[in-house]
């Protein structure tokens, strides 16, 4: 079931928040001892809120679409009273002693936390295969990854653990797992949604923002996480496909695609033109350098944030993520000076890429999700690293900072879900989200 689905039933007492509450937790219960979505289980806490919040409906207090139901947050992200730990035994015992901003907006909107889920350790990784609490596992294939470094979320939406979910995106951590495991990822412009309370991997690129089950449960999520001031009602009618001007920003964030990645997307593609469409191919320049920009940028930001507790509990971090924060502390002033120079550049040549366009289209994701312990991905031009084949069409958006929102879009061979990533012009998420939701029904249309 859909937040779509849900809510009007919730509001009209034809479905009561316990009984889904209950069925989401019963999904967990299945399924979380072979997927390893959730890391804590706020089970009790859950069911009084759907109580209550069964309670306000039935007494006419309608909170809107988020009211009564079920959501998990990323453990990156403070609920008071509940253990925050970033995945990593570095934080095992830290209570947080306030909600973040962002749960606080979702619990004034009726929402029932369910639950944190699990994540790559400290968002630092890929693969949500270096986390303090094991590795979590894809739920069409658990000897695959399902993405991360919100690879918890994304399961919990795939599996019906919970209806909606916060992530966290500094090099595509909420797209990316999204497209591997079939869902909706919506990144907001970069400052949309406020990081107070969040566990931060780089002050300079992390981005909170929603996963779902379709465009619209990420609309009716992020519309809640916004200051009260911003939100709107309702959701946004979605764009014509007929005249709507879309970027191919062709090079390198096609250059090295899986084969399946690339014969699906291109395809979609040519749905999109037969539908109507404008494409065109645009140029992002220094595409090849974003590997380097971002590279600098959060190892330094990281190196700052853990340089106690790593000199004091290194023992207590994964061996891979240590080994990165350890190579963290080589990263010089001015690298870190130049890469801040080369996201400004990246920024104005995305904006020069959307100048006559509606919206960007691009893969979400190089490969579909790699086996479990994967080095290299066979890849158009020979084998790859997987962590640089699972940034490299995601990054871009980081650097710059512009809305991006990846959709189901097809699957490969063995029914790997493949993502379709759109990116909108800053300030413009609702415009992005009017053209996904568009996408999204010609995707559906074509299947």
């Amino acid at each position: 079931m859909t937040i779509a689905d849900a809510a009007p039933r919730l509001a009209k007492g034809q479905l009561k928040s316990e009984k889904l509450t209950e069925e989401c937790l019963s999904q967990i219960e299945a399924l979380n001892p072979k997927l390893n979505a959730f890391i804590t289980v706020t089970a009790d806490e859950a069911l009084k809120a759907a109580r209550d919040a069964d309670k306000d409906i039935a007494g006419g207090r309608y909170r809107g679409p988020l009211h009564g139901i079920p959501v998990s947050l990323k453990d990156l992200v403070d609920l008071k009273g509940i253990r925050t730990t970033a995945g990593s035994l570095v934080r095992a015992s830290h209570v947080a002693t306030e909600d973040a901003v962002v749960t606080s907006r979702l619990r004034d909107a009726g929402a029932v936390f369910v639950g944190k889920t699990n994540l790559h350790e400290f968002a630092f990784g890929t693969t949500t295969e270096d986390s303090g609490f094991g590795k979590a596992h894809h739920p069409v294939d658990p000897s695959r990854s399902p993405g991360g470094s919100s690879g918890g979320s994304a399961i919990a939406i795939a599996t019906g653990m919970s209806l909606g979910t916060v992530g966290t995106d500094t090099g595509g951590s909420i797209r990316i797992p999204a497209a591997v495991c079939g869902i909706v990822g919506l990144k907001p412009g970069w400052g949309e949604i406020s990081a107070s309370g969040v566990v931060p991997l780089s002050r300079q690129l992390d981005h909170v923002g929603p996963l779902g089950a379709c465009v619209t449960d990420a609309w009716i999520q992020y519309n809640a996480m916004l200051p009260a001031g911003r939100q709107t009602t309702g959701v946004p009618a979605a764009a014509s496909l007929k005249g709507l001007r879309l970027g191919v920003p062709a090079g390198y964030l096609f250059d090295q695609l899986d084969a399946d990645v690339e014969r699906v997307v291109m395809s979609t593609i040519d749905t999109l033109r037969r539908s109507g469409a404008i494409v065109t191919e645009v140029a992002i320049p220094h595409a090849t350098d974003m590997a380097a920009i971002y590279l600098h940028l959060v190892l330094g930001d990281a190196a700052e944030y853990h340089a106690r507790t790593l000199m004091s509990r290194p023992q207590d971090y994964t061996p891979n993520v240590r080994l990165r924060l350890e190579m963290a502390r080589y990263v010089l002033a001015e690298d870190y000076v130049r890469a801040l120079r080369g996201k400004a550049v990246i920024a104005h040549e995305v904006d020069r890429a959307m100048d006559g366009v509606d919206a960007l289209v691009l893969p979400s994701l190089a490969i579909p999700a790699p086996p479990i312990g994967a080095v290299t991905m066979p890849v158009k031009g020979g084998p790859e690293a997987v962590r640089t084949l699972m940034l490299r069409c995601t990054q871009p958006f980081n650097l710059s900072g512009h809305p991006a929102i990846s959709i189901p879009c097809g699957h490969a061979h063995g029914g790997l879900p493949i993502g379709f990533q759109l990116a909108g012009h800053h300030g413009q998420t609702p415009a992005l989200v009017q053209a996904a939701l568009a996408v999204e029904r010609a995707i559906a249309h074509a299947g």
